[in-house]
């Protein structure tokens, strides 16, 4: 199967569309295997043809589900049982008072807070801007726990760059422009809809809701559901959980166990991190463990949900709670290298605090995070944890 990379399509070109949505369907158990002659054939035709890739697109998007097929999928849940579902305001404002905080004193908490603030940058903060760490603060300073997928969508509108999406979230951007709302945004002619960007979005529903991943799990998902449906929604819950599971777990194991039990059992993502966990216990190395990761998860996007999710398990699991080697497993491993890093980081830097990173990660970041947010370019990234702080109740 040829990489579409090596076509030179864009997230808007209707061969690049075409492509990716007949690998999502075959991903996730349809019977579109017969259109494999006709997928290549327009994809990598020199001129768009946009009718004949969208006649294509209407009957790939027709076909059945294959009825041997063994995972629970995104189409199969049945409507209001997943937290993406819980958009009005004030559902979890319960939840809010209830976060299980007791056994960390004031200090502490801004310290490990502090920690992933300082654990992401660490790693995104190279390579990348962290803009959707910061929108989503800006969000939550705005809203709390009541704010819904319409308002992350009119907050992207005004105050993120169009050029500074890619995937899934330029397609849910340009399907804003064009007068859909969530969750339309994040299925029509979206077919990068699970890979690994809501994951990357997650972090700040974790930062507050520390001790509370299920709370996390359901702020992401509302979130998430601008852009992504089935793993890539499920990843960024599993992903959120796990940064509010560290503020209380005693290992990476235990915050990973937690995460792992608001998402899916039967999902793909569930299947493929138990995998991960197993390896872990039946104490094969971290190169085996990598090994098995690519052999089971390389026919999916290098920057699909999935795969990255098991990466960024690897490096926590065989990292050990130590922050260097848990950020250079991670980065090592691969595929969305510097967004896995980050996410890492963040676990890391939670589990031993702030004042435990080694100074070689953030001394050379001089406190400092620069973004493409309007009107947060340039912030402290000690601010941004005490911001934080200020949300929790």
């Amino acid at each position: 199967m040829p990489a579409i990379e090596a076509f030179g399509h864009h997230e808007a070109d209707p061969r690049a569309l075409l492509y990716y949505e007949w690998c999502q369907r075959i991903e996730s158990g349809y019977a579109v295997a017969e259109f494999d002659e006709e997928v290549h054939d327009l994809a990598q035709s020199d001129r768009p043809l946009e009718a004949a890739c969208w006649r294509l697109l209407d009957r790939i998007e027709s076909a059945p589900r294959l009825p041997e097929w063994p995972y629970l999928e995104w189409a199969d849940q049945p409507a209001g049982t997943d937290a993406a579902d819980t958009n009005d305001r004030g559902a979890l404002r319960d939840s809010a008072a209830h976060i299980p905080l007791a056994d960390l004193a004031h200090a502490e908490l801004f310290d490990r807070i502090h920690g992933g603030w300082l654990g992401r940058c660490a790693v995104g903060a190279r390579t990348k801007p962290l803009d959707y760490t910061v929108l989503g603060l800006h969000l939550m300073e705005q809203y709390g726990v009541d704010f819904m997928a319409d308002d992350v969508c009119a907050l992207w509108l005004e105050r993120l760059p169009f050029l500074q999406t890619y995937t899934a979230e330029r397609v849910a951007y340009r399907n804003l422009i064009d007068g859909f709302a969530p969750p339309d945004t994040a299925t029509y002619r979206n077919p990068y809809r699970e890979w690994a960007g809501a994951l990357m979005r997650a972090d700040i529903y974790g930062y507050t809701s520390p001790g509370a991943p299920t709370r996390a799990a359901a702020l992401a998902a509302r979130d998430a559901s601008v852009s992504h449906t089935g793993n890539g929604l499920w990843a960024a819950m599993w992903a959120a959980a796990l940064i509010a599971a560290a503020f209380t777990a005693g290992d990476p194991g235990e915050a990973l166990a937690r995460a792992g039990a608001v998402i899916p059992a039967e999902s793909r993502l569930a299947v493929e991190l138990s995998q991960v966990l197993a390896d872990h216990t039946q104490g094969r190395t971290w190169e085996q463990a990598v090994d098995r990761i690519r052999t089971r998860d390389g026919h999916y996007n290098p920057f699909h949900a999935i795969g990255n999710a098991c990466l960024i398990t690897a490096g926590l699991l065989w990292g050990a709670g130590d922050f260097t080697s848990t950020v250079e497993l991670t980065v090592q491993s691969g595929w969305d290298a510097d967004s896995n890093g980050a996410t890492a980081g963040s676990v890391a830097g939670i589990l031993i605090g702030a004042a435990r990173i080694p100074e070689q990660w953030t001394a050379p970041l001089g406190d400092t995070l620069r973004s493409a947010v309007a009107g947060h370019t340039t912030t402290l990234i000690s601010e941004l944890a005490t911001r934080t702080l200020h949300l929790l109740p």
